[in-house]
């Protein structure tokens, strides 16, 4: 890749990564208000949807920027995963580690059930787990920003 675009694409990671942090810092901040109402419950759900959508924004940044092409299927969300959890020779390194998406394919299950569970109350015991999840891969993704911007630097 040519420095110019590096330099714009690694501008672009990260302005997402802030993006990536504020919504973060805000499903904290839900967490530390509690877990006992139906609305913070829902709140705290809110949060980890909107933390899965700033990170697959991430992921299509940067799929766009070296392969040009999302997908469009109805598998395009795991395809995407699976797409940057490996290198394509001679294009780019693999952008998430093996830990990165595992916790990125548990949370696509809760944030599919998020958005089309309508009539349904969020539980707790739903929501535990995916609230642990979303805060770990919330810290690998800034690892896995770390790496990938290093190995860009050493091919070019």
């Amino acid at each position: 890749m040519e420095r110019e675009r590096l330099a714009g694409l690694t501008a672009e990671i990260n302005g997402q990564w802030r993006l990536i942090q504020k919504v973060s810092d805000r499903l904290q901040a839900r967490i530390n208000d509690g877990l006992e109402t139906p609305a913070q419950l829902d709140s705290v759900a809110y949060q980890i949807h909107n933390l899965c959508c700033s990170i697959e924004d991430l992921l299509k940044l940067i799929a766009s920027a070296f392969e040009n092409q999302i997908g469009t299927t109805g598998e395009w969300h795991r395809v995407l995963l699976l797409r940057l959890s490996q290198p394509v020779e001679g294009i780019r390194p693999a952008f998430l580690s093996e830990e990165t998406f595992d916790l990125l394919n548990q949370l696509r299950s809760f944030r599919h059930m998020f958005r089309h569970a309508y009539g349904t109350d969020i539980q707790l015991r739903q929501l535990e787990p995916n609230v642990d999840i979303a805060l770990q891969a919330a810290k690998l993704i800034s690892q896995d920003i770390s790496h990938f911007l290093e190995q860009l630097e050493l091919v070019n």
